[in-house]
C-alpha cells in the first residue's frame, strides 16, 4: 500500500566530507532518505557511521571544515543551499533539533529559564512573563523534578539526564513540524526514556509532527519508529519498515548490530584486597538562588553515603537521572565542595584544594559523561591524550609521549593516524574513546567512569567493556562505574549501589541485587531496563 502522506524531508545523494591535516575524510557517501508527515523514521548504525552528519547538514550546522553536496528539501524547499537568514527562520520554529551532548548546547553562563525563554520570545512572540510561564510548563512536561527550583539553575547544576530533558523541552517549545532527535535519550535512565518517548508520541499524534530519530539504541527504535535506515561507513546499508528490519534483517551488518549485547561476568576481588578509595558520610548540597516563581532553597544532591572500593573491584552505581550518581563521583574526586571523609590510597584528600590534589590526580582519574564538553575543541587528539603526561610525567620526551599516545589509542579502538584531528571531527562514540584514552594513558589505580558507554552503540560497548576488563586485570585497576544501563553494569561490575534522591536505597553483590532485589524501587528499575516496549505500550 502506497503511503500518500505529504513528504516533509527529502535527502537525495548526500555527500559530506571534512578537510583534515591528514587529507579529506568522507563521512557521508551518497545517502538518500525521506520522512513523511506524522511519521517517525530512525537512523541507526555504529559510532562513526555518519548518521549525525546527515542531520547536521540538514540543519546547516556542519563544522567549518565540512562540505555537503546533494539535495536536502523541507516540504519541497531546498534547505541545503538556503541563505542563513532564511534558514534561521525555520530552525527553532518549523524544524528543531535535540542534540546528543546537551552540555555543549547549553550556555554555561545563563540560567535554564533564560535559555529556554529565548526561542519562545524570538520564534513564538511571547513577552518575558508569558515565556517564563511557558518555560515552567515545559519543564513539567518533560518531568524535571522540582521545576520551580530548576528555573534559576545553571547547566552544570543539573544531571546529564536533566540537561537532556531541558534540551527536549526547548526543542518542543514552539510545536515544531519536524523534530530531529540526535540520541535524545542517551543520558536518560530507562524509566525516563519511556516517559520522554511517550511524550514525543503523544505530541506527534496531537500536532501531526514528524520525527527523525538518530540513535544507537535498537530497543528504542523497535518500540518507537515506523521505518528504519541502517547506516554503515557513511552509506545506507539497509532500510524498510522497522518490523521487517528487526525480524528479517537482510544484511550481515544489520544482523551483527541486532545480536550485539553486553555479556560476561566479573569475579569479585579477593577478600584481602586493600581498600584504595573510601568515603564516609559524603554529603553534597547546592544552594539555589531566588527567582521567578520560587524562593531561595537548598538541594541535597548526596545524602550521607559510605563507599569502600577495593583493588581490582568494580562498583556499579545506578539510579534514575538526578539521583546523585555523578555528583557522588565528583565529590570523591574533590571536584565539587562536599563534607565527609575521603581517603585515597592511604591519604586523606577530603577538603583538599586544587593544588593540594594535584599529586593524587595521576592515580585517581575520571571519564566524564559528556565527552565533547570535557575535550578542548582547540586541541588535537594527540595534545588531549598526552596533556596529563606533561603534568605528571614531565621527564618524558616528545617521542615517548607520542609512542604512549599511539599505544593507548590502539587500546581504545582508534587508529593512531587520527591523532592530528580535532574533537569536532569525530562521532560522539569516538570522542568517548578519546576521553577514556586520556584517562588510561596515566596508568591510574582508580578510574571513576561516568556513563562511559552511554554514547556508544552496542557493538562498540562490547569492545569498551572488554578493554576496561583487560586494563583492570593487567593493571589491578579499580572502577566506580556510574551508569543507567543495567545490562552494561551487570556485565562489568561485581558490586552495585542503587541511588535515589541522593541516598543509597540498596546495595550488594551484582548477582544478588539483580536476581533478588529487596526494594520496590530496584525492582522497578530492573523491569524498566529489560522491557522498554511494555512501558511504551502499557
Amino acid at each position: 500500500m502506497t503511503d500518500t502522506r505529504e513528504m516533509v524531508l527529502e535527502v537525495e545523494d548526500l555527500h559530506v566530507s571534512f578537510e583534515t591535516p591528514d587529507g579529506p575524510v568522507d563521512a557521508v557517501r551518497g545517502v538518500s532518505l525521506n520522512v513523511r508527515a506524522g511519521e517517525t523514521v530512525a537512523i541507526v548504525g555504529e559510532s562513526g557511521s555518519g548518521k549525525s552528519q546527515v542531520m547536521m547538514s540538514a540543519m546547516g550546522l556542519l563544522a567549518s571544515n565540512g562540505r555537503a553536496s546533494g539535495r536536502i528539501r523541507y516540504r519541497g524547499r531546498d534547505i541545503l543551499n538556503m541563505p542563513p537568514s532564511e534558514l534561521n527562520r525555520l530552525r527553532g520554529a518549523k524544524i528543531t533539533m535535540i542534540f546528543q551532548e546537551p552540555m555543549t548546547s547549553l550556555d554555561p553562563l545563563f540560567t535554564i529559564e533564560s535559555q529556554m525563554s529565548e526561542p519562545l520570545r524570538v520564534h513564538g512572540g511571547l513577552n518575558r512573563k508569558q515565556a517564563s510561564w511557558r518555560v515552567l510548563e515545559l519543564l513539567k512536561l518533560v518531568q524535571i523534578p522540582d521545576p520551580e527550583k530548576r528555573l534559576g539553575a545553571y547547566p552544570h547544576e543539573l544531571s546529564g539526564g536533566q540537561r537532556q530533558r531541558v534540551m527536549i523541552a526547548m526543542a518542543l517549545a514552539n510545536d515544531p513540524d519536524l523534530l530531529i532527535a540526535d540520541e535524545p535519550t542517551t543520558a536518560l535512565d530507562v524509566t525516563i526514556q519511556a516517559e520522554i518517548l511517550q511524550l514525543l508520541s503523544d505530541l506527534q499524534a496531537r500536532l501531526g509532527m514528524s520525527i527523525l530519530f538518530i540513535t544507537h539504541d535498537l530497543g528504542i527504535v523497535e518500540a518507537f519508529a515506523d521505518r528504519t535506515y541502517v547506516m554503515c561507513r557513511g552509506r545506507v546499508e539497509e532500510q524498510g519498515p522497522t518490523a521487517d528490519v528487526f525480524h528479517a534483517p537482510k544484511t550481515d551488518y544489520t544482523k551483527m548490530l541486532l545480536a550485539a549485547e553486553p555479556e560476561g561476568h566479573k569475579k569479585p576481588p579477593r577478600e584481602t584486597a586493600p581498600v584504595l578509595l573510601e568515603g564516609e558520610d559524603i554529603q553534597v548540597t547546592f544552594g539555589l538562588p531566588a527567582g521567578f516563581l520560587r524562593k531561595s532553597t537548598e538541594l541535597h544532591a548526596v545524602r550521607g553515603i559510605d563507599i569502600a572500593l577495593r583493588e581490582g573491584q568494580t562498583i556499579g552505581v545506578v539510579g534514575e537521572s538526578g539521583s546523585g550518581k555523578s555528583t557522588l563521583g565528583r565529590a570523591l574526586l574533590q571536584m565539587i565542595p562536599s563534607t565527609g571523609r575521603v581517603v585515597c590510597m592511604g591519604s586523606e584528600i577530603g577538603g583538599l584544594d586544587r593544588k593540594a590534589m594535584r599529586p593524587h590526580r595521576k592515580g585517581l582519574q575520571m571519564v566524564f559523561q559528556d565527552p565533547y564538553g570535557s575535550l578542548s575543541p582547540r586541541m588535537t587528539v594527540r595534545e588531549i591524550v598526552t596533556e596529563g603526561l606533561l603534568v605528571h610525567e614531565p621527564g618524558l620526551g616528545a617521542a615517548e609521549r607520542d609512542r604512549r599516545a599511539e599505544e593507548t589509542l590502539r587500546d581504545v579502538g582508534l587508529d593512531p593516524s587520527v591523532k592530528n584531528r580535532f574533537p569536532h571531527e569525530f562521532s560522539g562514540g569516538q570522542r568517548q574513546r578519546i576521553a577514556i584514552a586520556r584517562a588510561v594513558i596515566l596508568r591510574p589505580r582508580i578510574i571513576i567512569l561516568d556513563e562511559p558507554t552511554s554514547a556508544l552503540d552496542r557493538s562498540v560497548q562490547k569492545q569498551v567493556i572488554d578493554l576496561l576488563r583487560r586494563l583492570q586485570i593487567e593493571n589491578s585497576l579499580s572502577y566506580i562505574f556510574i551508569s543507567h544501563d543495567l545490562a552494561v553494569v551487570r556485565a562489568l561490575s561485581d558490586y552495585v549501589m542503587v541511588m535515589r534522591n541522593g541516598a543509597v536505597v540498596e546495595q550488594g553483590p551484582v548477582d544478588q541485587l539483580f536476581d533478588a532485589p529487596k526494594t520496590e524501587y530496584t525492582r522497578e528499575l530492573m523491569r524498566a531496563a529489560f522491557d522498554l516496549r511494555s512501558l511504551l505500550t502499557g
